[in-house]
């Protein structure tokens, strides 16, 4: 099968249903023309923006003027509705009380459902106790909460009142959220003391204290769930504030709602600020016109607090769909080491979810326990799985249809936490091509260069984005952050996003993203992505999981590829001789390692993603500046010890 390989079409009537489709023939456009809607998108921003805006139903106050450019500063100078006002949360909260708009469940299986009415109801007693606790507009709240009913509750009382949120999921050590919420000096902490993940009970209330030390300008602690009072004076989330009418705070487009973080393995993490109205418009289009997503669905997506797919999701309810949260570990271990792949298709089933997002790891995990969800579970309601976070895999496509469900699209998206949403995205009235994500999100004008700066199709190169749009930040935090904003994105080139991701576009309409810029391998001075070498690491069994980097030697990069064994597993030299013949014959004769490791973990990020960079630096000599991103740091010690004596 070739990558290409179409392996699922949306039927005519799919395709005449969509709202996409509603979109385009309402603008002018034929909906089965996705090139010139899309060349409309990126050329004519005011119009295509504000038609958003008037099909997804945007409530507020859309002004006169829809764009303003900046001959100067093309990207960072433009701006969006300059006169607008909105509120966030009045969009999240609008339509019947009677709805369903939140499904909560845990690794126990309990399942708690939300009407829109009773959501609003906490919403505005929880904006009551912020009013009351002295937050105005523009002031900062944070919370350490795991994804459940009173994190939700914490957020869109923030929005309400125009406020910013920020947050860190609650298993985040005390330097990695003081290095977080720190920054941006919130004034009202929501927390909990203790979460449930992977069956077992973490109490973090000295942590709370040591946050609160450390972070002087929280002034009230609102503590939720059950679990030890910490030190530190607070008041329990369901004294906070009384009970009222819910009351809106309009603010113009460009009001800061959130703060996201970086991952920092390279430095402090950085605070990215993000636009009320920005957000709003970008998932709007992306839920609505990219994922289908209409009133009376359940979407879902595995995230903690601190994830950007956790905003993404929360985005969801101005759709008019339900929420559908689950709080804890998606992977049950035993006492014996077995693994239980039940929950989320649990959920799946009890949900009736429509909408499901995930990993490209989480799926990798399932093929390896030979999990096979559609023998087991009724999910005839389903119409879109959904993954981001890495590159998915061509086979990892193939298993989805053979394992899940054979009707249905299959959505590979790749963006960031930086905007907040994808450049190459899902669609509901185009084919799903095996390896491929499916097209260029509509808004975006996403390019790839070569070396040269050239826009290429059919190579790899730097992903970019040559118009502005809503969601671009509005600055990074603190002291300084227009100009670290500036460094990060427009320093290479002028006015030109550079994404830091290695893509290719294919002259069928969509693209491959095979890795971050910066893990880019260069062997005899050709240019490779790990990609390819990951891939053909996930084909075998006896390995749990593995890492790439490069290693300087006589001048020279060698690829250096860790691996570490699965549970009882030992890798042989004739294993070792396998892999390397299997890398050889499936992406080329550079990619194969100068150097194979044993190693007992593979370092991630606290957000999930493997980190190359900092395994590379410890191995050079290095330091790693910010090991309080880092999940497991221990592991990192093994890699100082790494020779090219002791590799295979």
């Amino acid at each position: 099968m070739s990558e290409d390989s179409i392996l699922w079409t949306p039927t005519a009537k799919n395709i005449a249903a969509a709202n996409i489709t509603k979109f385009a023939e309402v603008n002018g456009f034929m909906p089965n023309d996705y090139a010139l809607l899309h060349r409309w998108s990126v050329s004519e921003l005011g119009d295509f923006w504000s038609a958003v805006w008037d099909h997804c139903g945007i409530i507020g106050k859309k002004g006169s003027t829809n764009f303003v450019p900046n001959d100067e500063n093309w990207m960072t100078g433009a701006r969006f509705f300059p006169d607008a006002e909105l509120n966030l949360a009045e969009n999240f909260l609008h339509g019947d009380d009677a709805d369903i708009v939140v499904i909560a469940t845990n690794e126990h299986g309990d399942l708690r459902e939300l009407k829109r009415g009773a959501l609003k109801a906490r919403v505005a007693q929880a904006a009551d106790g912020l009013r009351r606790a002295g937050v105005v507009v523009g002031d900062r709240v944070a919370g350490i909460q795991s994804n459940n009913i009173d994190a939700l509750v914490a957020l869109i009382a923030t929005l309400s009142i125009s406020a910013t949120w920020t947050s860190c999921s609650p298993d985040f050590g005390t330097t990695a959220i003081v290095e977080r919420i720190g920054q941006v000096e919130p004034k009202v902490l929501f927390a909990q003391s203790e979460y449930i993940y992977g069956g077992k009970v973490h109490n973090i209330a000295s942590r709370l204290n040591d946050v609160m030390r450390a972070v002087p300008s929280i002034k009230t602690l609102v503590l939720c769930g059950d679990g030890d009072v910490p030190d530190q004076a607070s008041t329990h989330v369901s004294a906070f504030g009384s009970p009222c009418e819910i009351q809106y705070k309009r603010v113009p487009f460009d009001q800061p709602a959130y703060v996201l973080f970086t991952s920092g393995t390279t430095g402090a993490p950085k605070a990215i600020v993000h636009r009320a109205g920005g957000v709003l418009l970008q998932h709007a289009k992306e839920h609505q016109l990219h994922g289908d997503v209409s009133k009376g669905d359940q979407l879902f997506w595995y995230t903690n607090t601190a994830w950007m797919m956790y905003h993404w999701q929360t985005s969801a309810l101005a759709a008019g769909a339900a929420v559908i949260l689950y709080d804890g570990a998606p992977i049950l271990k035993s006492s014996a080491g077995e693994l239980d792949c039940t929950p989320l298709w649990n959920l799946a089933d009890r949900a009736r979810m429509t909408h499901f997002g995930t990993s490209p790891k989480y799926l990798a995990t399932l093929a390896a326990e030979n999990f096979r969800p559609k023998e087991n579970y009724d999910l005839t309601k389903l119409r879109t799985l959904l993954v981001c976070g890495a590159p998915t895999l061509p086979h990892q496509f193939d298993w989805v249809y053979q394992s899940i469900k054979s009707d249905m699209a299959f959505s590979s998206i790749s963006g960031g936490t930086e905007i907040l949403g994808s450049f190459l995205i899902g669609s509901p009235v185009h084919p799903v091509r095996r390896g491929q994500l499916t097209v260029p999100a509509l808004g975006h004008a996403v390019a790839v260069l070569d070396d040269r700066g050239v826009p290429v199709v059919g190579q790899r190169g730097e992903l970019v984005c040559t118009e502005p749009f809503p969601s671009m930040p509005l600055t990074f935090w603190g002291e300084g952050g227009d100009q670290r904003y500036f460094d990060t994105y427009f320093a290479e080139r002028k006015e030109i996003w550079t994404h830091g991701d290695i893509a290719e576009l294919t002259y069928t309409g969509g693209g491959y993203v095979h890795g971050r810029s910066d893990n880019t391998l260069k062997p005899g001075g050709v240019r490779i992505g790990i990609s390819e070498i990951y891939a053909a690491c996930e084909r075998f069994a006896e390995i749990d999981d593995f890492l790439v980097f490069g290693a300087t030697h006589d001048g020279d990069e060698e690829v250096v590829l860790c691996l570490k064994p699965a549970q009882n597993t030992a890798l042989s030299p004739r294993f070792i001789k396998d892999l390397r013949m299997h890398i050889r014959s499936t992406a080329s004769p550079r990619h194969v390692p100068a150097r194979i490791h044993i190693v007992s973990d593979v370092p991630y990020t606290i957000n999930g993603k493997r980190v190359e960079s900092a395994a590379r630096r410890i191995f050079e000599g290095s330091v790693v500046k910010n090991l309080g991103s880092i999940a497991n740091p221990y592991c990192l010690e093994e890699y100082k010890t790494l020779t090219r004596e002791a590799a295979l």
